[in-house]
C-alpha cells in the first residue's frame, strides 16, 4: 500500500486517480474550541468525488448524504456507522488535549486533523494510507509496510512513541483496518453507485491565446466531463510543453467538471502547439490544435478566395450553358424557316 495524502485544511477532498479506481476517503476533524457551523469533532466520508455521509458531534449520528447511498445501505450499517464514529470521537477529543498541552497550547483555536483512505486499483490491487495534521501542519503519516506512524516533524516524535507503544500500537490497527474492512466497505460502496460513479461523459474544449508582449499565452479550457480523472497539456508537435498554470478540476452545477490548463510561450518558425486531453470517455485522446490569428486570418482569405473561384467557375459554366442552348435553339429555328413547307426537299 502507499500513503495518500489530503489537499488543505478543513474539509478535504482528493479523488481516484484512474477512472476505473475507486477509493474510500475518511477526513476527521476535531477543534479545541467549538464554535456555530463548526462542531468540536466531525467526520466526512467520501466514494471516489461522491460525499457519501457526515457525521458530527452536533447530531451525534451518522447521516448518509448521497442518494445512492441511502437507498442501498440498511438500517443495521448506519448503526454500525454511528457506533464506530462515537468511539473514535472518543479518541479523538482525548487526542485533542494532548496535543495542546504536548505544544503547550493553552489557549487559542487549534484543530486536529486525519485523513484516512483505502483505494482499489483497476488491476484489483490495493492501497491506502492515513495522514495527521496539527493546526494544518502535516506531522505524522502511517508506513503501511511497517504499521507504524513516521513522524515528519521532530515535535512529533513523542506522539509517535506513545501510539507505537506495545499497549496501544495504534499503527498496526490503522494498517489491519485499511488492509480489510475498509476495502470490505469500498467494495460494497461503489456497487451501490456504480451507474453514478462510474458514468461517463466526454469533454468539450476550447483553445484560445491571449498576447503578452513577445509572448503568447495559451489557454486550454476542458468542461463538461465526467468522471474526475483528466489529463490535460500542452503539446508543441511531439514535446510536452511546461504549464505556466493549472487550475483544480472544479466541479460545475450539473455534476460534471472543469478544468484550465495555461502555458505562455514565445513561438518561432515550425511550432505547432495543441492541447491534449486523455479521460475515460474517449477511445482515443484529443488534440485540439491552437492556430494564430494571423493563420487563421489566412485560412479565411484562402477560403473567401476559394469560394469566389467556385462561384466564378460555376457562374461561367452556366453562362456558357445558357449561350449553347440559345445559339442551338437560335440554329434550329434558321434552318426550320430555309425550307417552306411547299419547297420541302423531296426523299426517295
Amino acid at each position: 500500500m502507499k500513503m495518500t495524502s489530503p489537499l488543505t485544511v478543513l474539509l478535504l477532498c482528493v479523488s481516484a486517480v484512474y477512472s476505473d479506481t475507486h477509493s474510500l476517503r475518511y477526513y476527521y476533524t476535531g477543534v479545541s474550541t467549538p464554535e456555530p457551523g463548526l462542531p468540536e469533532f466531525s467526520i466526512v466520508g467520501y466514494v471516489d468525488d461522491q460525499q457519501t455521509m457526515l457525521f458530527s458531534s452536533d447530531t451525534g449520528r451518522v447521516i448518509p448524504v448521497a442518494q445512492w447511498m441511502k437507498e442501498n445501505e440498511g438500517p443495521k450499517g448506519w448503526e454500525h456507522e454511528t457506533w464506530f464514529s462515537k468511539n473514535i470521537e472518543t479518541l479523538f477529543k482525548l487526542e485533542v488535549n494532548l496535543w495542546k498541552k504536548r505544544f503547550n497550547h493553552t489557549e487559542g483555536f487549534h484543530f486536529l486533523q486525519v485523513s484516512l483512505s483505502c483505494e482499489i486499483q483497476d488491476d484489483g490491487s490495493t492501497m491506502g494510507g492515513v495522514q495527521i495534521r496539527y493546526d494544518g501542519r502535516e506531522y505524522l503519516y502511517l508506513d503501511i509496510e511497517r504499521g507504524s506512524f513516521i513522524p515528519t516533524m521532530a515535535d512529533a516524535r513523542i506522539v509517535t512513541q506513545r501510539w507505537s507503544s506495545p499497549d496501544v500500537r495504534l499503527g498496526e490497527m490503522a494498517k489491519i483496518y485499511l488492509e480489510t474492512e475498509c476495502v470490505t466497505k469500498l467494495k460494497r460502496f461503489a456497487e451501490h453507485g456504480r451507474e453514478v460513479l462510474e458514468r461517463r461523459v466526454r469533454p468539450q474544449v476550447k483553445v484560445s491565446g491571449q498576447e503578452k508582449g513577445d509572448a503568447m499565452m495559451l489557454h486550454c479550457q476542458v468542461y463538461g466531463f465526467h468522471p474526475r480523472p483528466v489529463d490535460v497539456k500542452w503539446m508543441n508537435r511531439e514535446d510536452e510543453v511546461h504549464s505556466y498554470e493549472t487550475t483544480n478540476v472544479l466541479p460545475n452545477p450539473d455534476g460534471t467538471y472543469q478544468i484550465r490548463v495555461s502555458t505562455e510561450v514565445t513561438p518561432k518558425d515550425g511550432d505547432s502547439y495543441s492541447c491534449y486531453v486523455d479521460h475515460s470517455s474517449l477511445e482515443e485522446p484529443l488534440l485540439v490544435q491552437w492556430e494564430p490569428k494571423h493563420r487563421k486570418f489566412a485560412a479565411v482569405i484562402i477560403s473567401v478566395g476559394v469560394l469566389i473561384i467556385v462561384v466564378l467557375a460555376s457562374a461561367v459554366s452556366l453562362y456558357t450553358r445558357i449561350s449553347g442552348k440559345k445559339e442551338r435553339s437560335r440554329k434550329s429555328a434558321m434552318t426550320s424557316n430555309s425550307f417552306p413547307d411547299d419547297d420541302k426537299p423531296v426523299t426517295a
